[in-house]
């Protein structure tokens, strides 16, 4: 007997990569190669049992540590290993369509009469008597391709499982996928995902295959439904058939993923789709999109860009606003200002939502000059406009301070027949004329609001008292205060800072009782606390007990500008001491982090986040802190400076004024840097003595 010889190859087939950034996946097949020097072939050798199938999320758990695009992965696998491919192989479609075949109506002589019956059908009642009634006149025979052709014309999804189940109960052939999946089609139109699924379970009982188009409307409409774990389980369940999902099914379970917080599974799920052949839609790409800019993933929202320029997927407007949204969310607004000049240039003409986007983000970013070179190209080009979009470019006027485009996009509204001015919109042209202190404007509004019956709400009201407080109108305000809360305004975090902001301007005592009595019915707790600050018997214990307890109740974005009111309160009364008592319970509970920075080579003060009085109260602490250092002989650095920012609004406040006054009155040698607009430098040597002369006073 000739000798045989048999050994086990591993063959690794690579899927080609465009892009090097995207790992390499590889599936490994071993084949047994058998040698026998006689004619007669042997018997191979049984095959192994087959080891259990990974789920999914198995599957898709070691990629999600590999996926997510990093900057040190860069160039990595920039050499791929080559690999055989075996030529005469034919490959084959990872997205493999298994759908079956539609009946050829144009055979049937009889489709128009089907037609009118199954147009009866739907008109019919809604109840089972009714329909069944009606069905005892069907013009013909109910083969399959008459019943499929009725099935497939019917319009409320109640109808349709009403005759799928008549159908069942016939008995007439036997029941096939393609009579499930119209029905479930009908189904998820009416978003009826417990009956779909019981249909499906139907189908699994009596060993009736699910094709591809039974997953992708099951998941689609678990989906529709926000049922997202029943998505992610039958997509489980479909992946471990054997059956590939194909675009829609894609795009769909990774929005699922995305809205579901699952950010590794979508870029997981991507990247094995992408490897085995599919070609994403714009669809996928905005749900990426989506979900970098609502982590403000600058570096997802490039990665997306670059995998649809290296896969030649041309963007269409959806995408565009998509990344238009994301750009915004993630802080940059010169990255979108490039997307809206390519949109332009590549010959699609933006609608209502691409121009609120970057409305929005040129007025949270400030930028003046792109914004009004945008309302120019809008009126030139006579772009679309909506009520969003009128709103929104009034609110970028109030917040870039664009007095005249204002008014003129107001008046526009007032002429138009379906985007009137609403509460919001009086309230962007409230914020307008209060920053720019024209109370006039501003009460003139107020005034009009009630005459042609505009709810004011509790941002208009923060604005025009904050306006009327700057005048010194108190009355006024009392009384603008008195009429919003008549009308059902209750006071926020926001207004009963604008109050506690008012009163440290306040000069006489009658002006401080009038604006107090508003802030006690708004939020009597900050009212008392106002009084424990100023008695004469002070417990800084009991004071920290109680402004934690305020900042606690307090929402974050009103924390820090609660404290810095309070410490120009405690200025303006002359309590030095408890404005400094002030800044550090502040400074304790984290409302001003990154207040005092050290580097090797340099020491900082920022005091961009506080008010002319805490900013003052900031740099006083400072110098003590420094002088200490001093007095203990400690390490200084050759550099201090402090950073005042820079106000980009027409009508910012003087912080930066205000400082370098505070800083002529002290005498203290700092000097506006030559290289940032807004900070004030100094120099060790310059410094020391300084500080070591108020140490003798």
């Amino acid at each position: 007997m000739a000798a045989s010889l048999s050994t086990g190859l591993d063959v690794h087939f690579a899927i080609p990569q465009s892009d090097t950034k995207r790992p390499i996946f590889f599936t490994r097949r071993k084949f047994t190669i058998y040698c026998n020097s006689s004619k007669s072939s042997s018997k191979p050798p049984q095959n192994p049992p087959v080891k259990r199938t990974a789920s999914l999320s198995e599957q898709l758990q070691p990629l999600s540590t590999t996926t997510l695009p990093k900057k040190d992965q860069a160039g990595l696998l920039s050499k791929p290993k080559s690999t055989w491919v075996n030529p005469t192989k034919p490959k084959r479609s990872v997205l493999s369509l298994q759908r079956q075949t539609r009946s050829p109506y144009a055979y049937n002589p009889k489709v128009r009469e089907l037609k009118l019956f199954a147009n009866k059908l739907s008109d019919c009642d809604n109840s089972e008597e009714a329909f069944l009634s009606v069905l005892e006149e069907i013009p013909l025979e109910p083969t399959r391709e008459n019943a499929l052709l009725i099935l497939n014309s019917l319009k409320p999804w109640q109808k349709t499982h009403l005759f799928l189940n008549w159908i069942k109960t016939k008995n007439l052939f036997p029941m096939e996928t393609i009579f499930y999946n119209v029905t479930m089609k009908s189904l998820r139109f009416g978003r009826q995902f417990e009956l779909i699924e019981e249909l499906a379970n139907e189908m699994v009982s009596n060993e009736i295959p699910l094709d591809n188009i039974t997953y992708s409307t099951i998941i689609t409409c678990a989906k529709r439904c926000n049922l997202f774990d029943k998505a992610v389980e039958w997509f489980e369940r479909m992946y471990k058939t054997g059956l590939m999902p194909d675009e829609v099914t894609y795009s769909a379970v990774l929005d699922v993923y995305a809205k579901l917080g699952k950010a590794e599974e979508v870029v997981s799920l991507y990247e094995r789709g992408v490897a085995s052949g599919w070609k994403p839609d714009p669809i996928a790409f905005s749900v990426l999109a989506k979900m970098y800019g609502e982590a403000g993933d600058y570096d997802g929202i490039r990665y997306v860009l670059q995998e649809m320029k290296s896969l030649g997927v041309r963007p269409n407007l959806v995408v565009y606003n998509t990344l238009l949204e994301a750009m915004g969310k993630a802080g940059k607004p010169g990255l979108a200002r490039s997307l809206f000049q390519e949109l332009l240039e590549s010959g699609l003409t933006p609608n209502e939502k691409t121009l609120t986007s970057l409305a929005k983000i040129y007025g949270k970013a400030r930028w003046a000059k792109d914004a009004l070179e945008l309302w120019e190209e809008m009126k030139s080009k006579n772009w679309p406009m909506d009520f969003i979009l009128y709103n929104t470019l009034l609110t970028m006027c109030a917040d870039i301070g664009l007095v005249e485009e204002a008014e003129q996009l107001f008046l526009d509204m007032k002429k138009s027949q379906h985007c009137r001015p609403d509460s919001w919109s009086y309230t962007a042209m409230l914020k307008i004329y209060g920053s720019g202190g024209n109370v006039g404007k501003a009460m003139e509004f107020f005034e009009e609001m009630s005459e042609v019956g505009v709810e004011l709400n509790v941002m208009g009201t923060t604005c025009l008292i904050q306006c009327l407080g700057k005048a010194g109108r108190m009355d006024e305000l009392v009384k603008v205060f008195s009429v919003s809360v008549e009308h059902g305004i209750k006071p926020d975090d926001r207004l009963c800072g604008c109050l506690l902001s008012v009163v440290s301007r306040c000069e006489s005592r009658a002006d401080v009782d009038k604006v107090l009595a508003c802030l006690h019915r708004a939020n009597p707790r900050l009212v008392g606390f106002l009084k424990l600050i100023e008695e004469e018997v002070y417990c800084l214990d009991t004071v920290k007990e109680e402004f934690k307890g305020i900042i606690s109740d307090t929402k974050d974005d009103a924390r820090r500008p609660f404290c810095n009111c309070l410490i120009d309160i405690c200025l303006s009364k002359n309590l030095n001491k408890r404005a400094h008592d002030l800044l550090y319970l502040g400074t304790l509970y984290g409302l001003y982090p990154g207040l005092y920075n050290k580097t090797a080579d340099e020491w900082s003060l920022d005091v961009r986040s506080l008010s002319v009085g805490a900013a003052q109260t900031a740099l006083e602490e400072w110098m003590g802190t420094l002088a200490k250092t001093i007095k203990h002989e400690e390490a200084l650095p050759l550099l201090f400076s402090a950073q005042t920012g820079t106000g980009t609004h027409k009508f910012s406040q003087g912080l930066s004024n205000s400082f370098a006054s505070h800083l002529k009155k002290l005498a203290a040698p700092f000097r506006q840097s030559e290289e940032k607009a807004r900070c004030f430098v100094a120099k060790r040597e310059d410094l020391v003595p300084w500080l070591r002369s108020r140490l003798q006073t």
